[in-house]
C-alpha cells in the first residue's frame, strides 16, 4: 500500500473540558494540515461530560469535515479508547491528552515506525535521555516510582507506561483490545503488557512535555487503581493468561 494513502486517527478523549477543547483541536488540525503528510482523522471521545463540552465538540466537527465525535454514557480514558479504536476504519490509531502536554511535533515520529512496518506500537516517553520535561517534583517522583514497579514485577522494556501520546496498528488494537480490562486511566499499561506479552514491537519517542496544571486526575484513586491493576495482570499472568487466540502473529497480520 502507498505509504501516503494510509490513514491515521487520532483520539481526544475528553472529560469536562469546554474551555480547552477548541482551542487544543483547533492548533492540533494546523499541525495536521501543515505538516502531517498522511491522511488524517480526529475522534472527539467525550466521557459524559456534564459541561458544555459536547457543545463544543459537535461545533468543531460541523466546522472541519476531519473531526467526528464520539459521545459515552459513562467515564474512563481507557473505555473512550476501546469504543474509539475498536470502530474505526484507520490503519493506524492513536491517542494525545486534549492539554497537549506532548510536543506536537513528535506525533508524525510516533506514527511513522508503524505506518512503516518497523513497529505494531508506538509510544510517547518522559523517561528517555533526550526528553524534555516541566513537572512538579510530586509528579516526577511518583511517575518513576511507578514505572520502576512496571519494570520490576514484569521485566518491561518500555519506559513510560503513563505518557497520554501512543499510536498502535489497528488490526493489531482489534486483537489486543478484548483482552484489556481496565477501562480507567490503568488502561495504558496493560495495553503495554499485553503488547509486550504477545512479542509485539514497541517503539519509544522521546517527548518535550509540559504538565497541565489543571489536569482532571485524582491522584489518589488512580495510584490505587494503578496498583490494583499491576497485581491483577501479574496474577493474570501466573495463571499463563494474556495471549492472544493462537492464529497469524500479530506482528505479521496486515
Amino acid at each position: 500500500m502507498n505509504a501516503n494513502r494510509q490513514t491515521v486517527e487520532i483520539a481526544v478523549p475528553v472529560y469536562n473540558e469546554e474551555r480547552a477543547l477548541g482551542p487544543s483541536v483547533e492548533l492540533l488540525l494546523g499541525y495536521l494540515h501543515a505538516e502531517f503528510p498522511f491522511r488524517f482523522r480526529v475522534v472527539i471521545a467525550d466521557n459524559a461530560s456534564t459541561d458544555l463540552t459536547p457543545d463544543v465538540a459537535a461545533a468543531l466537527a460541523a466546522r472541519h469535515d476531519e473531526v467526528r465525535v464520539l459521545r459515552l454514557d459513562r467515564k474512563g480514558r481507557g473505555l473512550a479508547l476501546k469504543a474509539s479504536w475498536s470502530g474505526s476504519e484507520a490503519d493506524v490509531v492513536s491517542y494525545m491528552d486534549v492539554d497537549l502536554s506532548t510536543n506536537l511535533e513528535s506525533f508524525l515520529p510516533l506514527v511513522a515506525p508503524i505506518l512503516s512496518g518497523h513497529s505494531e506500537l508506538a509510544i510517547g516517553t518522559r523517561l528517555a535521555h533526550h526528553a524534555h520535561v516541566r513537572r512538579r517534583l510530586k509528579r516526577e517522583v511518583l511517575s518513576r516510582t511507578y514505572n520502576g514497579l512496571v519494570h520490576a514485577g514484569f521485566r518491561a522494556s518500555f519506559s513510560d507506561a503513563q505518557c497520554g501520546f501512543k499510536a498502535i496498528r489497528a488490526d493489531v488494537a482489534r486483537r489486543l483490545l478484548p483482552l484489556v480490562e481496565d477501562d480507567g486511566w490503568f488502561f495504558d499499561t496493560e495495553l503495554l503488557l499485553l503488547a509486550e506479552r504477545n512479542g509485539l514491537r514497541i517503539h519509544e519517542v522521546p517527548v518535550d512535555w509540559i504538565e497541565d496544571l489543571d489536569s482532571r486526575v485524582d491522584l489518589v484513586p488512580t495510584i490505587a487503581g494503578d496498583l490494583r491493576g499491576l497485581w491483577r495482570v501479574r496474577r493474570a499472568y501466573w495463571r499463563g493468561e494474556g495471549r492472544v487466540p493462537v492464529g497469524e502473529p500479530l506482528a505479521a497480520a496486515r
